[in-house]
C-alpha cells in the first residue's frame, strides 16, 4: 500500500519516496546482472582483451636500449643524427658498454641494435669486452677497437633503438624503413617481403573461401532438403573433421598429394599424367589450398544448412506456379534467402583462414608460406616480439577493416547463423 499526500510525492508502506525506492531496486536489479555476467567479462577481459592490447602495444614500444644503455640514451636523445658524434657520446657509450657487460645485458642490447643495422650485434659484443680498459679519449679508443665506430649510420640505428615509441617496427612491417631523422623511406627490394605476403594471404583465404562456397553450397542444400532422419546421419559425416586433431588431417593431406600419393596413383591410372610426369601438389600453394579448402569446408557448410533449413519450400512452388523456370525460380527465390548464410560462412571462413599457419607450414612448405608463418617465426626463433606484434596488429587492422567493408556493403544484421 502507498500513500498520496495533496502537495508531496508518492510513498511506500515504510514512508519511502516511491521514486526512490524504485530507483534502488533498479540498482539492486542492475547489480544482480553485473554479478552474473561478471565472470564473463573477467574471463574475456583476460584472455582476449589484455593479450590484444599488450600485444598493440609491444608494436609500438620496445625500451630494450633505454633500459640498459641509459647514458647513451641521454646524449642521442639530444643528438640531431646528422653531425659527428661527439667525444660526449662515445664517453656516455663506453660507460653503458661496461655496465652492460657487468650485468650481461650486452647481448639484449647488441640484439636490439642489430634489428636496426645488420652486422652490428658482433660490433657491440666484441667492443663490451674490452670498453673497460679503454681510456680517454674515447672516440680514438672505439675507432681503435673497430672501425665501424665511425660510421655515422651505425650511430643513427643507436639513435632508432634509444627511442622506447617508435613506429619503425610497423614501417618495417611494410617493407619501410624509419630514419633517425624521423623520415621514412621503402626498404631495399630485396627486404620488401610483407606487403607481398599481406598481399598474398588475403589472396589465398579469398580462393579458400570461394572453393568452400562452391563444394559447401551444393552440400548444405543436399543436407537441407532431405528428410531430418537422414539429413541428421549425413552431418556426422560434416562434423567428423571437428573430432580429428587438425595436425592428424594435415598430416593426411601430406600422404595424399605427394609425389607417390594416393592422388597422383589416381590420375596415373585413369590416365591423366604419366608416371615421369607426376602433378606438383605439395609444398606449394595448390597444396595450401586444398588442405585448408578441407579443414575449413564445415564452417561454410553449417551455417548454410542452418539458413537452409529454415526456408520454406513452398516459395519456389509459388515462384514455378507463376511460370518461373528451375533456374529462375532458384536463383530469383531461394538463393536470395540464403545469403545470410552465404555472409557468415564466407566471414568466418575468410578470418580464419587469414590465421592459418600450421596447414600452410607443413602442406605448403617456402611457396605456401603466409604472413602468419612469419609472425610465429618472429615470435619462436628470432624473438623479435616487436615486428612480430606490429605485423599481428596489421593484419587485425586489415580484419577489422573487412568487416567493416562487409558491415557497409551487405550488412551485419544479415548474417546468420541459423
Amino acid at each position: 500500500m502507498s500513500d498520496v499526500s495533496p502537495t508531496g510525492p508518492m510513498l511506500a508502506a515504510d514512508g519511502t519516496p516511491l521514486k526512490k525506492k524504485l530507483a534502488q531496486a533498479l540498482f539492486l536489479s542492475r547489480v544482480r546482472a553485473f554479478g552474473l555476467v561478471a565472470p564473463l567479462l573477467l574471463f574475456i577481459l583476460a584472455s582476449f582483451i589484455v593479450p590484444i592490447m599488450t600485444l598493440l602495444w609491444q608494436g609500438v614500444h620496445n625500451n630494450t636500449y633505454e633500459k640498459y644503455m641509459p647514458q647513451s640514451t641521454a646524449v642521442l636523445a639530444e643528438w640531431d643524427a646528422v653531425s659527428a658524434p661527439t667525444e660526449e657520446m662515445y664517453a656516455a657509450l663506453v660507460a653503458d658498454l661496461v655496465t652492460a657487460r657487468e650485468t650481461r645485458d650486452i647481448g639484449k642490447v647488441a640484439t636490439r641494435v642489430n634489428r636496426e643495422k645488420s652486422g652490428t650485434r658482433s660490433l657491440f659484443t666484441s667492443s663490451a669486452r674490452s670498453a673497460a680498459k679503454m681510456e680517454t679519449p674515447f672516440r680514438e679508443a672505439l675507432i681503435d677497437k673497430d672501425e665501424d665506430w665511425a660510421d655515422i649510420e651505425v650511430w643513427q640505428a643507436m639513435k632508432i633503438a634509444s627511442l622506447s615509441l617508435t613506429p619503425a617496427f610497423y614501417a618495417a612491417a611494410v617493407d619501410y624503413t624509419y630514419n633517425a631523422d624521423g623520415s621514412f623511406e621503402p626498404a631495399e627490394e630485396n627486404r620488401q617481403i610483407y606487403v607481398f605476403l599481406f598481399l598474398k594471404t588475403f589472396a589465398v583465404s579469398l580462393a579458400v573461401t570461394v572453393c568452400c562456397f562452391l563444394l559447401g553450397y551444393p552440400v548444405a542444400y543436399l543436407l537441407s532438403t532431405l528428410p531430418m532422419r537422414t539429413s541428421n546421419l549425413l552431418m556426422i559425416l560434416v562434423l567428423l573433421p571437428f573430432w580429428t586433431s587438425l595436425l592428424v588431417r594435415t598430416t593426411a593431406w601430406i600422404a595424399m598429394l605427394q609425389s607417390q600419393g594416393v592422388l597422383n596413383d589416381i590420375f596415373v591410372t585413369i590416365g591423366l599424367t604419366s608416371d615421369d610426369q607426376r602433378f606438383s601438389l605439395i609444398y606449394n600453394m595448390t597444396g595450401t589450398i586444398i588442405a585448408m579448402t578441407h579443414i575449413l569446408l564445415p564452417f561454410m557448410i553449417l551455417p548454410l544448412y542452418s539458413v537452409m533449413r529454415g526456408i520454406s519450400p513452398s516459395y519456389v512452388r509459388a515462384a514455378k506456379s507463376l511460370g518461373a523456370t528451375n533456374w529462375t525460380a532458384f536463383w530469383r527465390v531461394y538463393f536470395p534467402a540464403t545469403i545470410p548464410g552465404i555472409g557468415a560462412g564466407a566471414l568466418l571462413v575468410f578470418i580464419l583462414s587469414i590465421g592459418y599457419y600450421i596447414t600452410p607450414a607443413l602442406v605448403g612448405g617456402q611457396d605456401g608460406q603466409l604472413i602468419s608463418n612469419f609472425i610465429a617465426d618472429h615470435m619462436q626463433k628470432t624473438l623479435n616480439w616487436s615486428l612480430a606484434a606490429a605485423l599481428g596488429g596489421l593484419l587485425l587492422a586489415s580484419v577489422l577493416i573487412l568487416y567493416w567493408i562487409y558491415d557497409k556493403i551487405v550488412g551485419i544484421d544479415n548474417m546468420k547463423l541459423g
